[in-house]
């Protein structure tokens, strides 16, 4: 009987720790602030290619509260590396399509700290159709330790 308890109490509280750890990543108002210079969002459906941790519909419902009615999707010219996306014309990456809305979208750019983690952008995917996918943005030691841009002469 013992070994119950403990189970219960080992339940409870990952429970407790990961229904905190949503709260602070999803509603809290700390840890995340848009920043400015990201454009508004249109009041319209979106479509989103997803890869990683938000193919798992309880991810989803926590995070956009929705199911984003999931449709298989590809994305051709990119391998996964870890939940990361990483150019590669010889690869390709299974995940989904979610339709979204604009609020949604909102809600989704705040799990992936749009404008700190990852940028958006518009790819097509394998079947034509285009789908907003978030793209790790460099780091600064990523930056740091890229060979420098070289100055392009000018011949008068």
């Amino acid at each position: 009987m013992v070994w119950l308890k403990r189970l219960i109490a080992g339940s409870t509280a990952l429970l407790i720790g990961t229904a905190g750890w949503l709260w602070l990543t999803m509603l809290s108002p700390w840890f995340y602030e848009r920043p400015s210079h990201l454009p508004n969002i249109e009041e319209r459906i979106h479509s989103v290619f997803v890869y990683g941790t938000l193919r798992y519909l309880p991810v989803r419902w926590v995070v956009m509260g929705s199911s984003g009615s999931p449709q298989p999707a590809r994305l051709e010219g990119f391998k996964k590396q870890g939940l990361d996306l990483t150019p590669d014309a010889h690869r390709h990456v299974d995940g989904l399509r979610l339709t979204v809305t604009a609020d949604q979208l909102l809600r989704l750019d705040r799990y992936e700290r749009l404008g700190i983690r990852y940028e958006r952008v518009k790819q097509t995917l394998a079947d034509g159709s285009m789908a907003w996918v978030y793209l790790r943005l460099p780091t600064f030691s990523q930056l740091r330790n890229a060979s420098p841009v070289q100055p392009v002469a000018l011949v008068p």
